[in-house]
């Protein structure tokens, strides 16, 4: 039987698949430059644990390390942007618009909300904190 509040996804081609198992955090909105420049726009990502993430499909992963702090997962054929880790990796964050279906997560915070681009506003953000500099405080349960 499929264990319905195991959530899944994959990247726009398809050749990276993988499942979340809970507990997975809230979605947070990440408007640092660095995600935006990776993403085209800020990005908006859930986070597990590692021993909650299974990756299904992987050959074509293919990761970035962006800084000394972290690195990035993405789809060596689609590009598709879909994991950030620490260098610890204590946890991984994953895409909010890579999984499939309903996922019942909500948007918890925007962070780094200084760096935000000038071409936009956060919009509906009336009850969600909003963090200039990083730090939102939102952990996987």
């Amino acid at each position: 039987m499929e264990d319905a509040s195991v959530l899944s996804g994959g990247c726009l081609c398809g050749a990276v698949r993988f499942e979340l198992r809970p507990p997975v955090r809230p979605v947070v909105a990440c408007h640092c430059g660095q995600c935006r420049k990776w993403s085209g726009h800020y990005v908006a990502a859930t986070a597990a644990r590692p021993e909650n993430f299974v990756l299904l499909k992987e050959r074509e992963l293919r990761w970035f390390r962006s800084s000394p702090e972290a690195e990035r997962g993405f789809c060596g054929i689609c590009g598709g942007s879909l994991f950030w880790r620490p260098a610890d990796k204590s946890r991984i964050a994953v895409m909010a618009g890579t999984l499939d279906g309903k996922t019942n997560l909500r948007l918890a915070a925007h962070i780094f909300t200084a760096d935000k681009g000038d071409y936009y506003g956060i919009c509906g953000a009336d009850d969600i904190p909003q963090h200039p500099a990083g730090g939102a405080g939102v952990e996987i349960p």
